[in-house]
């Protein structure tokens, strides 16, 4: 059975199942009364984009079809098909064992050999089950009809054996093909019938991700994604595709997963993401979260690229133009093209120097029709190398065309200009066999290393690569050596497995290599944050939302890179954390963990004062019973006296400040009473104990449903050290100067350090250094023939055994008189 356009046949089949069932997309029809059938499909007419379906296969690629559609705006083309199950599918669960159901989908095809395809509709699980629901012939099109569809259309009774149906998923797929149809449409997918009651969600208890001496994974309290790490004086900066954020309909930054109509996790499409995450540390260790830089703007007007639907898999560079430092954020808007911001600081704030266009489009010379090279099937994953000579250039690119999985000749390398924010000439082939994405770039000895991911099309047989067979494993990173940052590049080995092979999920494999204090490491992500709630049991499986880790990379003298491991140890803390500096309260090492996803208020968050990230960030939604900490803090000697938080007050409560783990000793409790949550104010307890060098835990405690209170910034005071104020002696005395008197201060010190000191009196104050065992003397004019009685301040600073130490002295004097 053929049509063209209407949607009127579909409709009559399920018209008897359900009143009035809107086809229009949407999800399980929340106002079905008890047992009525309901659509089980979201967005089935494909009027909302590809969102809510998946490809099915290595090599399988979801995209928009328009003028080839069955009705409305557009169908779904499914392409890069090399096997008669791949396909596209959707999950549904939900289906009740024994029930009836009608699934219907309209398919065009014009491609393959054969004039005639079954096409099917299939049921399966997690397991590999399998079951065929619908099944019909298909003619071949052609582009002179191509709204000419056939219905694929069947009743089905769901297995009530050997099937899960809680992780059941819809299919379209050929069956049988001698010439597999490389491309197809398909539109107006429904599946109609009962759904089954919404199983109670497990109460969380997961622990948290990242144990206390652990450095990885680098945050467990948020996630984040494609990392690219730059360094910029003496801190190295991760920028991260913000996976579980979107910008609010008021532009606000939301931490949120994905889900369906009845609030449940679902897998990460990566469509909401909008926001770039960065965080900083200058040990590696302890790392601030400097948030959510807001950057697609398409369709929202809060991005800065008001181009860009997607910013995704960041990297970033600096340089000095014209004697000012500047900064630079490349992103790829999902797979369609390369954008770039600029700023004058690490953080922001960003502007588009593009004025509303990509960098990098698919118009950009050598992006498509270059010589030797296929076509970018994806056009993202920058990543920027800025050379000695102050040059710089571009990699980004993959995807896999069809049958061309050993060498896709789709990465790419482009100059930019002095600007940054140019191109110069024509893109340039990166051949990487085997590439999928994930460009990576370094360069060691003069030498330039570009890295990558490795597709998924197994090879179980080698690949040869100049002449030689090697092994070429899937979702791996691999890398090439270049004497010249456009290539080409010679294949030398893989490096680093895909991250199923250390941590038991796997998903694909995204990296930076970098160097920090003369020491080598790789960023990448692995979803070990989720898999604490799938060991939990509140999932069956990891739903796409990753974590950044750093491990160590080993260079060897002749430049090769040693195979790396990936670890939840991750790094060592290459320098303590100073205390006597303020240090923002969303500057984290280890916490309580995320806890429970699907309750709001368990596990902390990192929000904006302002309206975007630049203007500073506060830790929040801080409950009884969570904590964070600092790792190896250097008190010194001497110590700490007392801490301070600035913080705004909410429900109240204690922050205990602990030593050593979350249980250890209480060095000090800072009250926080219940307040309005509209002002800041400043918090401080003394401190005992705190002094060496320590882990710090700030222990909450207060309810543990309603927020206690938002902090912004912590500051330790140090302890005075002994006999600086007793070493320091202060004599006054008067003189009289043609009428006037004069007010002398005579300061002796007897401390084996210089002692800076500010003296302050009725008559004005003076700063002097004053040098052990020296003394000096300050007059001080009343310009009155004498003066009373009185006061005399010192206010005394030092630095001992390196720490920066205060005290005061305070010294009275007698009435004088010229007369």
């Amino acid at each position: 059975m053929q049509r063209t356009r209407s949607k009127t046949s579909l409709r009559a089949i399920v018209g008897t199942l359900v009143v009035a069932l809107a086809l229009s997309g949407g999800s399980l029809v929340a106002a079905a009364a008890e047992g009525d059938p309901v659509e089980h499909l979201t967005n089935g007419n494909i009027e909302s984009g590809t969102g809510s379906w998946f490809a099915k296969g290595a090599t399988a690629n979801l995209s928009l079809g328009y003028s080839t559609r069955h009705g409305g705006a557009m169908s779904l083309k499914v392409n890069a098909r090399t096997a008669n199950t791949d396909g596209a599918y959707q999950n549904v669960g939900r289906l009740v064992a024994g029930e009836s159901y009608t699934t219907s989908a309209w398919v065009h095809f014009r491609d393959a050999g054969d004039p005639t395809v079954a096409f099917a509709l299939t049921l399966s699980d997690a397991a590999g089950h399998s079951v065929t629901v619908a099944q019909a012939p298909v003619a071949k099109g052609s582009t002179a009809d191509t709204l000419l569809f056939t219905q694929i259309a069947g009743t089905f009774t769901a297995p009530t054996t050997d099937f899960d149906l809680k992780t059941a998923r819809l299919a379209v797929e050929t069956v049988g093909a001698t010439v597999v149809p490389d491309i197809y449409f398909v539109d107006d997918v429904s599946l109609v019938g009962k759904v089954a009651p919404k199983p109670p969600r497990p109460v969380g208890t997961a622990d948290a991700a990242k144990a206390i001496g652990s450095s990885n994974p680098l945050m467990d309290y948020e996630y984040g994604a494609d990392p690219f790490v730059m360094e910029y004086d003496g801190r190295v900066y991760v920028y991260m595709t913000s996976d579980a954020y979107r910008l609010s309909s008021t532009g606000k930054a939301e931490y949120a997963y994905e889900t369906n109509a009845d609030g449940d996790i679902v897998d990460n499409s990566y469509g909401q993401i909008k926001t770039i995450t960065v965080i900083s540390s200058g040990d590696m260790v302890n790392w601030t979260n400097h948030g959510q830089i807001k950057v697609a703007g398409r369709n929202n007007g809060f991005g800065v690229s008001s181009w860009a639907s997607n910013s995704w898999a960041p990297s970033a560079a600096h340089k000095t133009i014209n004697g000012v430092e500047r900064f630079f954020l490349y992103y790829a808007n999902s797979a369609g093209g390369i954008g770039v911001l600029t700023s004058s600081t690490p953080v922001g704030p960003w502007t588009d120097p593009m004025n509303g266009a990509a960098l990098v489009s698919s118009s950009t010379p050598g992006v498509n029709n270059l010589a030797g090279a296929n076509n970018v099937v994806w056009l993202f994953d920058p990543a920027v190398l800025v050379d000695d000579d102050g040059s710089a250039y571009l990699y980004f690119g993959g995807g896999v065309p069809t049958g061309q999985s050993d060498w896709p000749k789709t990465g790419r390398v482009i100059k930019l200009g002095a600007d940054m924010v140019s191109v110069e000439g024509s893109a340039a082939l990166v051949d990487a066999p085997a590439l999928f994405e994930d460009s990576g770039i370094h360069k060691f000895n003069g030498k330039y290393y570009y890295s990558y991911c490795t597709n998924f099309t197994a090879r179980p047989n080698g690949l040869l690569i100049d002449g030689v067979t090697r092994t070429v494993g899937t979702g791996n990173i691999a890398y090439m050596v270049s004497d010249s940052p456009m290539g080409p590049f010679t294949y030398v080995d893989q490096i680093m497995p895909n991250p199923a092979n250390f941590f038991g999920v796997g998903g694909n494999n995204h990296h930076a290599i970098f160097e920090f204090k003369d020491q080598w490491y790789v960023a990448y992500h692995a979803q070990t944050v989720f898999k604490e709630f799938v060991d939990n049991g509140q999932f069956s499986g990891v739903k796409g939302y990753r974590s950044t880790h750093i491990d160590k990379v080993s260079i060897a003298a002749d430049g090769k890179i040693s195979p790396i491991t990936m670890t939840m140890a991750g790094v060592d803390q290459v320098a303590d954390l100073d205390p006597y500096e303020r240090i923002e309260s969303e500057t984290i090492a280890w916490d309580s963990g995320l806890r429970d996803p699907y309750t709001p208020t368990t596990g902390i968050r990192t929000e904006f004062l302002g309206t975007t990230n630049d203007q500073g960030m506060k830790l929040t939604n801080l409950n009884g019973g969570e904590w964070t900490a600092l790792s190896n803090v250097a008190f010194g000697t001497e110590g700490a006296a007392s801490v301070s938080f600035h913080a705004l007050a909410k429900a109240g409560g204690q922050i205990e400040v602990r030593l050593d783990s979350p249980t250890g000793p209480v060095a000090g409790t800072v009250s926080i009473p219940a307040g309005t949550g509209t002002e800041y104010a400043d918090y401080t307890a003394e401190l005992t104990g705190a002094a060496g060098t320590h882990d710090v835990f700030f222990t909450y405690v207060g309810s543990a449903t309603e927020g206690l209170f938002d902090l912004d910034y912590l500051e330790f005071a140090p302890a005075v050290a002994a006999g600086l104020a007793d070493a320091v002696t202060v004599t006054t005395n008067g003189r009289c100067v043609a009428g006037k008197s004069y007010l002398v201060v005579t300061v002796g010190n007897e401390n084996d350090v210089p002692v800076e000191t500010t003296i302050t009196t009725p008559y004005g104050a003076k700063k002097v250094t004053v040098q052990p065992g020296k003394t000096t003397a300050q007059t001080f004019a009343t310009r009155t023939t004498g003066y009373a009685a009185g006061h005399v301040t010192l206010d005394l600073a030092a630095t001992v055994a390196g720490q920066a130490v205060t005290d005061s002295v305070d010294s009275s004097y007698t009435a004088y008189s010229c007369n």
